[in-house]
């Protein structure tokens, strides 16, 4: 860190990890995204939540339960997250990879780095959650994971050679699948107090960013009552998919979260 009074600014170092999300820009800038805004009530998930930790003690992620209903929404709707290969084929992938992001500390930075959960489309709620849990849990203890450690010398690359690397991955379907996953979840809610949208890059074919919850009335039958709604938004690289799939897409994932799918599994 170096302060200089006369110009009355001070410098300091760029951490190298935020070249991750350069990169992500350079990637996004080189799709066509389109973006869809939704409220979903989530009143009965968190009910159900609530009532299990009351009841066992357990606490079950929120996020996890957001993971597993989007996988199964994209499993049952397999072209929402297909890419494109080298040839401009289209692979429909048969398991959902998903990535999503917790907190890690590189380099002496708090920041984020992506944990894969692969083939959530088939894992639990219960397994989904845990999974997540654990890799928190290995990040806080310092034991940290082949994601940090793989992050830390990448991101020291020069940025040529980054961006040649991920215009080889983006056209490497299986790599693509295992490396980065083929849907993108993020949860910014944490940082808004009640409702409000966050608009993820959009780096892969389907992104979803979680944002607040606001509570408002809503109908439930006949009858209005204070509900919980989760603002959601959708981003799709429209390159790949139509309004319909997305349509289908978001019809199921709706369904998915305000009946509490899964949650009957745990």
């Amino acid at each position: 860190m170096a302060a200089d009074s006369r110009k009355g600014y001070t410098l300091e170092r760029f951490p190298s990890v935020r070249r991750l999300t350069v990169d992500a820009g350079w990637i996004v800038s080189r799709r066509h995204n389109v973006h869809g805004l939704f409220e979903i009530d989530v009143t009965e998930a968190r009910k159900i939540i609530k009532e299990r930790r009351a009841a066992t003690g357990e606490s079950i992620s929120f996020t996890g339960i957001m993971v597993h209903c989007i996988a199964r929404a994209a499993a049952d709707t397999p072209h929402i997250h297909a890419c494109r290969d080298w040839l401009g084929r289209l692979a429909v992938f048969h398991d959902v990879n998903v990535n999503t992001m917790i907190s890690a500390e590189i380099d002496g930075n708090l920041t984020v780095i992506p944990l894969i959960i692969r083939a959530a489309d088939k894992k639990s709620v219960k397994q989904v959650s845990d999974e997540i849990r654990a890799a928190q849990e290995s990040h806080k203890s310092g034991r940290g994971g082949p994601e940090a450690k793989y992050i830390s010398r990448f991101v020291t690359l020069p940025s040529a050679l980054r961006r040649l690397f991920y215009l080889y991955l983006y056209k490497k379907p299986a790599m693509l699948h295992e490396m980065f996953g083929t849907v993108a979840v993020t949860a910014v809610g944490m940082f808004t107090g009640g409702g409000g949208w966050g608009i993820p890059f959009g780096n892969h074919t389907l992104s979803v960013a979680l944002g607040g919850i606001a509570r408002k009335p809503g109908a439930v039958g006949d009858e209005i009552q204070i509900r919980e709604y989760l603002s959601v938004t959708i981003t799709i690289d429209h390159d790949i998919v139509d309004g319909a799939p997305a349509a289908r897409f978001v019809s199921r994932l709706r369904e998915s979260i305000e009946s509490a799918s899964g949650l009957s599994e745990i």
